[in-house]
């Protein structure tokens, strides 16, 4: 058997069971999240409830858009040495990028803090302090996630997001059961919980053994030059291994640069979710309406959080298979994940159908609005859609195409804002809804476009050698 055939099982093997195991652990999370705004829903005032969806929506816009881009170059370049059978990765230039990423965050809320407290947070200074800290704490956890992902110590990962998600639901059901009491005590579990899920880093460290520890920190000592590190998101040439180890490192205008492209694809991802939000929190005359299409949205991010499972295995994978064994395995690996996205889309376009409007109005959030059908199955297809998307950008991400996905992205992202201020439909909520399929379709058909693109390109040479254990 060729080592080519080694490394396409060994990976494919890995995806698979890495997969099964994300997604059982953020299942899970998606699963308490939507519990943790059910609770808030029920236990705060409408304005109250509003509010934490407001800090929610704040935050993890600014987390995905600045810690997310460095969790995906570092799953995506320790994969890709792996599958090379090299063992050593630089934390240098991801670290130095992560921590400007938190200084430019942390500059810019003391600079407008005041706005932030009186315009987003209605007054509330707690919710401002849990903004700042809670997003200067997902720094650490966001990096973690990455190099979790990228050695595909994905039960580590899933213990991480599972973690977070317990320690966060525990603040709103401490409210519930009259151990605390108010929206400041239900926002400080947004705060806790990257620093709890931080407690399986440890864990990480132990099994990787003394020896690998001593040799990551003597590379991340080492200096690293442009012309050493120009191709290390590249992958093998048609000169083999040798020549791309000798080009391996990251440099910091090549991390820098994959970094700042996945922020733009980060930002229009949290804007197809937060947009809605956000604008009609702006323009509604009814100040509980932005809760609602923020409820209404939530049936879209908690499928989204339980895919990142596969699209946080997925990116590895289909790193060691374009360094390794070509676009036949690189084709199949994202066959198969669209499939699974389109089965279970249709799964929940139809419990959306059937029970949709009464399970959202009386079970889980407890708000008397009317939720109407149409509107949530058109929340479903855009989240099929979404989803589909999600898995072409990896395969982009995978072939350094990061530039051209960003540019499918911010488009349909600047679009998506423009319809939202546009009066053609009159009920905000439902304006939300059809603008949000509308927009997923354009992501996908233009990343299909991209992916095709790709497929049609030069097959990479095989490497030598078996990617490392």
């Amino acid at each position: 058997m060729s080592a080519s055939s080694v490394s396409s099982g060994r990976s494919t093997g890995s995806y698979g069971r890495g997969a099964r195991i994300l997604s059982i652990g953020i299942a899970s999370t998606g699963l308490l999240t939507f519990a943790y705004f059910s609770i808030a829903s029920h236990v705060l005032e409408s304005a109250a409830a509003k509010r934490i969806d407001v800090l929610w929506s704040v935050m993890f816009v600014i987390i995905s858009v600045i810690y997310r881009p460095i969790e995906q170059l570092l799953s995506r370049t320790i994969a890709e040495r792996r599958a090379r059978g090299q063992a050593a990765h630089s934390l240098r230039v991801p670290m130095a990028i992560q921590a400007t990423f938190a200084l430019i965050f942390l500059v810019a809320a003391l600079a407008f803090h005041e706005r932030l407290i009186n315009n987003v947070f209605e007054g509330e200074t707690a919710l401002y302090a849990v903004l700042v800290v809670g997003t200067l704490a997902y720094a650490a956890s966001y990096f973690a996630r990455g190099w979790l992902a990228g050695h595909q110590r994905f039960g580590l990962f899933g213990g991480l997001v599972l973690m977070e998600s317990i320690s966060r639901l525990c603040f709103a059901v401490a409210v519930a059961i009259g151990l605390a009491s108010g929206e400041t005590a239900v926002a400080l579990g947004i705060a806790a919980a990257p620093f709890v899920s931080l407690v399986v880093v440890p864990a990480a460290f132990a099994r990787r053994g003394g020896a690998a520890i001593r040799r990551d920190a003597e590379i991340a000592e080492a200096p690293l030059t442009v012309d050493e590190a120009d191709a290390a998101l590249a992958g093998p040439g048609t000169e083999g291994v040798q020549e791309a180890a000798a080009h391996d490192q990251l440099s910091l205008r090549r991390g820098g640069g994959f970094a700042i492209w996945v922020s733009g694809i980060m930002l229009s991802e949290q804007t197809l979710l937060n947009a809605a939000v956000l604008t009609v929190d702006a323009t509604a005359l009814n100040r509980a309406l932005a809760g609602i299409v923020f409820n209404v949205l939530l049936i879209a991010r908690a499928p989204l959080q339980l895919f990142q499972a596969i699209q946080t295995s997925l990116l590895p994978h289909l790193s060691g298979l374009e360094a390794t064994a070509g676009h036949e395995a690189f084709a199949r690996a994202i066959r198969v994940t669209v499939l699974a996205i389109a089965a279970f889309t249709a799964v929940v376009v139809i419990g959306l159908f059937l029970v949709g409007p009464y399970f959202l109005r009386h079970i889980l959030f407890g708000q008397d609005y009317v939720y109407h059908r149409l509107g949530l199955v058109l929340i479903g297809v855009g989240m099929g859609l979404h989803l589909t998307s999600g898995a072409l950008n990896q395969a982009a991400l995978a072939r350094d195409r990061a530039g051209a996905a960003a540019g499918c992205w911010l488009l349909t992202a600047a679009l998506f804002v423009a319809w939202m201020f546009l009066p053609a439909i009159s009920d905000q909520l439902l304006r939300a809804e059809v603008g949000y399929a509308g927009a997923t379709a354009l992501l996908a058909v233009t990343l299909i476009v991209l992916y095709r693109r790709g497929s049609q390109a030069p097959a990479r040479a095989t490497p030598t050698r078996a990617p490392a254990g």
